[in-house]
């Protein structure tokens, strides 16, 4: 078995297992993570002149804060929450904007921002 096959299969099981042992609270941060990693390895196939690969890891950060936005409670609406989803959107613009500029500064802004709103739910005790 191809050796990077064999640790992509346990990276996959892996990440399995954190997901169904995790708390709610421990899902948002993962998606956090795994949002600001396909951001990092897209800045990296943008400097690589991999435009395919580069495409593919937007889109998937785009659906990571897309998924983090619907996971809102927008029943309880209160304007901290407003400006959350409004900055999850803002976000996301800006990862399309970078995909169609191929502007790595606007990846590192949304970076910026991701890791900022993440600093904020890690300090949240649960």
């Amino acid at each position: 078995m191809n050796p990077m096959l064999a640790l992509r299969q346990y990276q996959k099981v892996e990440a399995q297992a954190q997901v169904s042992e995790a708390s709610p609270h421990r899902l948002v941060q993962m998606l956090m993570e795994g949002g600001l990693d396909r951001i990092a390895q897209a800045k990296g196939a943008m400097e690589r002149k991999d435009v395919p690969n580069k495409c593919i890891l937007i889109s998937k950060a785009v659906g990571i804060i897309g998924g983090l936005r619907e996971g809102l409670d927008m029943t309880n609406r209160s304007d901290e929450l407003a400006r959350i989803d409004n900055l999850y959107v803002y976000m996301m613009a800006r990862l399309t904007e970078a995909n169609s500029k191929n502007d790595s500064k606007i990846l590192d802004e949304v970076s910026d921002l991701l890791t900022t709103v993440k600093e904020g739910w890690d300090a949240v005790a649960v």
